[in-house]
């Protein structure tokens, strides 16, 4: 990098504060901290949606595997997203919008408490904050090891960085900020990828231009959709996976639902958002399946690819513009995961542990949002510096065994309570099944995986947790349904097709957030 890189970088940073700044204006309360007070247009969540769904993990992990196997990377997963997402447009985007509407909640996780109990409540929001802290500290680190490709800083000073700017803005300007940040940042990765895009296609001229390059030997197999490690089972695992994580079961999505006026703009908002995970990926991922014939990995796993090829192919200013682009999708995931781990703290956990905290009115309930925000980025960058140590290993692990292991025991009492094909599972359904997915994570991923010779397959350990989540999650509520009238007015209230709830409605405050059963037939 020189002055010029350097001039972009800076300039999207304080961009990207100075919208921060903006945004305070539009924060008045918790419902507008974290859901936008449901005012957000259908476009921008869509688009938010989509930016809050990247990092820099695809240009790091995600390259190494383009890398090493060619067209994979776009197959076991943008397409699960957008599949999943395209499915969840219908099924999950409504319901999840009637939750701030007419439930008046402001985390996803909120409405549990009447759906299930307080335990479960509980049990759903202490691992989910945990797990992404972990997730977010990957990120972190893979951010951190692009810039340190460029400049040279080291991985803890790329984490300072990065996490410093990011929770200035986010923590100022609440969800408003985070989907303004993401336009924005969706503007550069427009340009960024399409300049990486023609400058890649002008180099296959010596290698047959751009059919004929894939004859090349570098290239083979690279064309094939299911290889190495990513065949079928681990396919059908993501296509599942991906359709509870996308919609909600990671939070971060389901707040970008919760934030539009109305079911039916949530609805587009999905739509959108599938729609540019199928068509957009493919411009990002075309450059990495040609890497192979342009630079020469450093790295085993293929990794830092990616960034030795902007390097190698741009010249100085558009290579601060990959770079920002670099950024913009790391910082996108990133903030909108701190605002929904924020939401789900102090509206699920503080109350519980507080007495005081049940007591918050609006001013003090924004700044312990705020102050939690802050904490959550704090813990992730610390978590971000332990990437690659024997506990975590590599990024790409942590973010495909560990989140993608984890995120169904969790997302499964979470996503399927708001369906009516599933109002028989209660409390009980809801806590075995979360409590033996984790076991089963625990049991894949260590003891039987070092009885196995050559350890369990990467399609199993990501899968069978969720397996044993869903299947448990159904059995029981068949074995002992606890589908009380209470809780069946909750699902009554989130799968009615009447919008007219009280959209765009404030949160209550702790004394008055019960919601109360309206009389059945």
């Amino acid at each position: 990098m020189n002055g010029l890189d350097w001039a972009v970088l800076i300039g999207y940073f304080a961009v990207m504060v100075a919208i921060g700044v903006w945004s305070h204006k539009r924060v008045d309360n918790v419902s507008d901290f974290f859901t936008a007070g449901g005012k957000m247009p259908w476009w921008l969540s869509g688009i938010s949606h989509h930016m809050s769904g990247y990092s820099a993990v695809m240009f790091t992990g995600y390259a190494g595997i383009a890398y090493t196997y060619g067209v994979t990377s776009f197959v076991t997963w943008s397409f699960p997203i957008a599949f999943g997402i395209a499915i969840g447009s219908k099924l999950f985007a409504p319901r999840i919008n009637r939750l701030r509407s007419r439930l008046h909640v402001a985390s996803p996780l909120e409405y549990l408490k009447n759906r299930y109990d307080l335990k479960t409540q509980q049990a759903l929001a202490w691992s989910g904050m945990l797990l992404k802290i972990v997730d977010v500290g990957a990120k972190w680190a893979a951010i951190a090891t692009l810039l340190s490709v460029f400049t040279g800083v080291s991985l803890n000073q790329g984490i300072l960085i990065t996490g410093v700017v990011t929770a200035i803005y986010c923590t100022i300007g609440g969800l408003w900020a985070d989907a303004l940040t993401e336009l924005g940042q969706f503007v550069i990765q427009l340009l960024a990828g399409l300049t990486m895009f023609v400058a890649v296609l002008l180099e296959l001229g010596d290698h047959g231009g751009f059919f004929g390059a894939w004859d090349e030997p570098e290239l083979q197999g690279h064309g094939e959709p299911l290889v190495g490690p990513y065949g079928t089972v681990f396919l059908l695992a993501f296509l599942f996976i991906k359709l509870f994580e996308y919609n909600g079961g990671m939070l971060n999505q389901a707040q970008r639902y919760m934030a539009t006026p109305t079911p039916h703009e949530a609805e587009r908002s999905a739509r959108l958002s599938a729609v540019l995970w199928l068509v957009w990926p493919v411009i990002l991922f075309f450059p990495m399946w040609m890497s192979p014939l342009l630079v020469e990995s450093q790295k085993t796993d293929g990794s830092d690819s990616y960034a030795l090829m902007t390097e190698q192919l741009l010249p100085h200013g558009l290579l601060g513009l990959v770079i920002v682009g670099f950024f913009s999708h790391t910082m996108a995931m990133c903030s909108s995961d701190a605002n929904a781990i924020a939401a789900v703290f102090t509206r699920d956990v503080a109350p519980v542990l507080s007495a005081r905290a049940r007591a918050w009115g609006e001013r003090s309930g924004l700044v312990a949002a705020r102050v939690t925000t802050v904490v959550f980025l704090g813990l992730s960058m610390a978590v971000a510096t332990q990437v690659n140590s024997p506990t975590f290993k590599d990024i790409i692990t942590v973010v495909i065994k560990w989140v993608a292991g984890l995120m169904g025991p969790i997302a499964i009492p979470m996503m399927l309570g708001l369906l009516r094909p599933f109002r028989r599972s209660g409390p009980t359904a809801a806590l075995v099944s979360w409590a033996l997915g984790l076991f089963a994570f625990w049991l894949v991923n260590y003891p039987i995986h070092w009885a196995v010779d050559g350890g369990v397959p990467l399609e199993y350990q990501v899968s069978i947790p969720l397996a044993v989540s869903l299947i448990l999650y159904v059995l029981i509520g068949f074995a002992k349904p606890e589908d009380t009238p209470e809780r069946l007015a909750i699902i009554d209230r989130v799968n009615t097709d009447d919008d007219g709830g009280a959209v765009g409605a404030a949160v209550p405050s702790r004394g008055e957030e019960h919601v109360s059963a309206p009389a059945r037939d």
